[in-house]
């Protein structure tokens, strides 16, 4: 379809720049990218309620044990006191005992919550994905796309899941233990309490900055992403010409550009981690010799000391977690902007709010009315000029023209991919604006030029046609596409795995195929582009026969290059710089003197003389 085509050759390279830079200024407002997740995480309300509850009952019983340590010096070891000692000790292991299984149902509910809230987002990107215009889709590259599903998603579920329980716990851990240097020496609690700002401002700033050069590294690495999915898909080309040294040269350029923007999030992390950590033990320290200078005056037990530099140490120690995990959540941020970016685009075509009900069959009349038409990549450059059409139900409409004539884009309006600059197209009277898109396409079967065969069983690819086909239907809608003697000779017959892009089977068998999947649709419009153009003679006979019996009984429009397999057309229209210039039968439009069906007629029939 080489309108199309040529459009998206045209928004290759600015593909990145219009889904992540078109959308970054508005989400430079968004402080909570990670606020999309919170919906996802209310669905689970009691595995959430499970994991903060055996949360806060690990962190309780982690600050209880300063209180059992002090106990154990000012009343075991220095007043010799055995039993006390003894008793203290198997109420510790009944403390560790219940950290462990604390902590362990922490562990599974967290995990499970990461997992399941993941599985969810990435279903509802996809399904939003597959709901997105033609148009997105045209200015989008496929391997980016796929970064985001998987390698953001997968970001996303480090800080629901493990990274967030993290978070989660080191604070109420922070704030537990500097509650309880509160309530066990105020005076040094004023030292630790006074250098909180000063560390809590650094790791803000520095999270900032984490924050963008990790969406910078994860931009880098989707790009990659996308230039390894091309090649790859290209790869009978890239090895045919010898090309794959250069490939690999790209790719390996596209890979170091990743590595560095890692790098630069990576040390802009190190640099906030050694900060963090030299300023909270620099505050231990401190209160170290603070609490040293009272046990000598006599004015605190040695007990009371190492309970509160257990928990100076437990607040340091989660203080610094907490730098660590701010680099991770900031991380995840750019994962989460990027989602949201996908999220938040709109299809551009979509059902009104009061729509117009198709009814169960149509009679499959269409009308184009003065219809105007220009890519959104080539404003200036219309692929449709001012096209009026009328074609009648049951009628055989072939249409011809050179490359970029305006061929692929009038299908691409009938199926309502794209929405005319100006002008109206109708299906019996009624303005497709007007009507569902999804209803109405399930009224139009195409076979196209460049089939498209899922990595699935014959049976799926060809029932994909029809929602909950039988197999009857499915292997009816094969032989009469003639292509039930190929699939059943297979060792797997209709089970049989075609491979990814049909790469089991012939250009002649993914043509029946497609056929099939298009007689089982049994839908009362039927689009055929260049359907045997790419064929042997052998393969294009029985797929020409296949196509007659798949044609009668229904309104059918034919793109064709040969000219041999619109020779029963009942009208035939050529097509030139967007608009119809000709028109009528072949044997009309074959004798017109200077004319542009004539001359392709005398080129093709001519030679093959």
């Amino acid at each position: 379809m080489n309108d199309i085509t040529a459009s998206k050759n045209i928004n290759a390279e600015t593909a990145k720049t219009n889904l992540k830079d078109g959308s970054r200024s508005k989400k430079r407002k968004s402080l909570k990218p990670l606020s999309k997740i919170f919906p996802y995480l209310g669905r689970y309300k009691l595995q959430v309620a499970a994991a903060l509850f055996f949360l806060s009952l690990a962190a309780a019983t982690t600050l209880s044990l300063p209180v059992a340590v002090r106990n154990m010096i000012d009343k075991g070891f220095l007043s010799n006191n055995v039993a006390f000692i003894g008793n203290y000790f198997t109420a510790l292991i009944a403390v560790a005992a219940l950290l462990a299984i604390a902590s362990s149902c922490r562990y599974y509910f967290v995990i499970w919550l990461g997992e399941r809230v993941i599985s969810d987002l990435r279903n509802d990107v996809f399904a939003h994905l597959s709901e997105l215009s033609i148009s997105f889709f045209d200015r989008s590259q496929s391997g980016e796309l796929i970064s985001r599903l998987t390698a953001d998603t997968t970001q996303i579920k480090s800080a629901v899941g493990a990274t967030a329980s993290m978070a989660l716990r080191n604070f109420i851990l922070a704030l537990g233990a500097l509650a309880a240097m509160v309530y066990t020496a105020p005076q040094l609690a004023m030292i630790v309490i006074g250098a909180i700002p000063l560390i809590i401002i650094p790791i803000v700033g520095f999270g900032r900055a984490v924050r963008k050069r990790s969406r910078s590294a994860q931009d880098t690495l989707a790009n990659a992403t996308a230039y390894a999915s091309e090649s790859i898909t290209s790869i009978r080309t890239v090895q045919a010409f010898s090309t794959g040294h250069i490939v690999k040269s790209k790719f390996s350029n596209a890979i170091e550009s990743a590595f560095e923007a890692a790098r630069k999030a990576i040390a802009t992390r190190a640099m906030l981690t050694a900060f963090a950590i030299f300023l909270i033990f620099s505050s231990v320290i401190g209160v170290l010799w603070f609490g040293a200078q009272e046990v000598l005056a006599g004015t605190m037990t040695p007990g009371v000391l190492t309970q509160f530099l257990l928990y100076a140490v437990f607040a340091a120690g989660s203080l610094g977690a907490l730098s660590e995990v701010w680099g991770e959540l900031s991380q995840a941020a750019g994962a989460a902007e990027r989602i949201t970016e996908l999220l938040d685009e709109e299809p551009e075509i979509k059902a009104p709010e009061n729509f117009t009900k198709l009814p169960e069959t149509i009679k499959g009349d269409m009308q184009f009315d003065n219809v105007h038409f220009a890519y959104q990549s080539r404003p200036n450059a219309a692929a449709l000029k001012g096209l009026s059409l009328n074609i009648k139900a049951g009628e055989t409409i072939a249409v011809v023209g050179a490359s970029g004539a305006g061929k692929s884009t009038l299908f691409s309006l009938m199926l309502r991919f794209y929405d005319p600059t100006s002008g109206t197209i109708k299906i019996d009277g009624m303005d497709i604006k007007t009507l569902d898109p999804k209803e109405m396409r399930k009224q139009i079967a195409i076979v196209p030029q460049d089939t498209v065969i899922f990595a699935t069983s014959a049976s799926e690819n060809i029932g994909m046609g029809k929602e909950g086909a039988t197999q009857e239907e499915i292997v009816h809608a094969a032989k009469a596409a003639s292509a039930h003697e190929f699939i059943a000779e297979a060792e797997e017959g209709y089970d049989t795995q075609l491979g990814e892009r049909g790469i089991m089977l012939s250009g002649g068998q993914r043509q029946r195929i497609a056929i099939a999947r298009a007689i089982l649709k049994n839908a009362p419009i039927l689009l055929l582009d260049e359907a045997t153009s790419a064929l042997d003679a052998e393969s294009e006979r029985l797929v020409q026969e296949a196509l007659e019996k798949l044609m009668e009984g229904r309104t059918t429009i034919v793109i064709a290059h040969r000219l041999a397999t619109i020779l029963k057309a009942d009208r035939i229209l050529v097509m030139d710089g967007g608009k119809i210039v000709e028109e009528g039968t072949h044997k009309t439009l074959s004798k017109k003197k200077n004319g542009i069906y004539a001359h392709l007629a005398s080129l093709q029939f001519d030679a093959a003389k």
